[in-house]
């Protein structure tokens, strides 16, 4: 309608310039997402204390949105996917699945991808096992962290997220998961998703003063597990994580 109604005018597509703008962040931002990381940290651990056979993954959801809340969030996703180790998993799915009533032996992922000061974005997931782990469901644990570390390993300036991608997918399907299909890395800052995408048909490279998220996911017929943490990339690589959650299973 624009363009019909305006013939005179010329029109240039400047998203791909303002995606370069948003994607590396100034000293201000970056002291802004390790606040938001901060808060993500305490969220989490309110809910390890909180988890217990009978709740519902719904419970857990309204436990983790009201502590973020009260830290600072205003803008909050929770996503949570309980199920037992050697029953078919669902991965994470929306709130109106969320009826699922937690027992003893099950495993919990849990995703909180939300703001914090200035409106910035960052996410975390952890899985909990309620009782001792099943030895798959660490073995599997320890492929999902050793996916992100190869990805981390990855992120310098100058890289090309489509060989990120072909490293994680060729780590998965030679310890014999499924491969990736979804954006498993991405940019974050003003929106929760923002380039670069970590995919075979993204050309933005990689440059220091990104902040990426990182949740590869491991999965089969049996178990389904993940998680994320954000790191922001500098001259020489990815610098520490900002997350401070320790990556393991958290027994509660």
């Amino acid at each position: 309608y624009v363009t019909a109604h305006l013939p005179g005018a010329t029109f240039v597509d400047v998203t791909d310039p303002i995606d370069h703008l948003k994607a590396i962040k100034s000293p201000e931002e970056i002291e802004m997402i390790k606040r938001t990381a901060e808060i993500q940290d305490a969220a989490l651990d309110h809910v390890r204390q909180k988890i217990t056979p009978g709740l519902r993954d719904l419970d857990i959801l309204a436990e983790a949105d009201y502590v973020s809340t009260r830290l600072g969030s205003t803008r909050m996703q929770v996503l949570v996917s309980s199920y037992h180790p050697g029953e078919q998993p669902m991965g994470l799915q929306g709130r109106h699945y969320m009826n699922r009533v937690l027992r003893e032996g099950d495993h919990v992922v849990v995703l909180l991808e939300g703001n914090g000061p200035g409106g910035v974005y960052t996410e975390i997931a952890r899985v909990f096992s309620l009782g001792e782990p099943a030895p798959e469901a660490k073995e599997a644990f320890a492929h999902a962290l050793e996916a992100q570390e190869l990805t981390l390993r990855l992120l310098k300036p100058g890289a090309n997220p489509k060989d990120v991608w072909d490293a994680n997918n060729e780590f998965l399907q030679k310890k014999g998961y499924a491969p990736e299909g979804r954006l498993y890395a991405h940019g974050e800052g003003y929106e929760m998703v923002e380039r670069p995408a970590i995919r075979y048909d993204e050309p933005m490279k990689i440059q220091a003063g990104m902040n990426i998220a990182v949740h590869p996911v491991v999965k089969n017929s049996r178990l389904w597990t993940t998680l994320c943490d954000n790191y922001l990339v500098t001259e020489n690589g990815v610098g520490p994580c900002l997350h401070k959650t320790p990556k393991e299973i958290i027994i509660v």
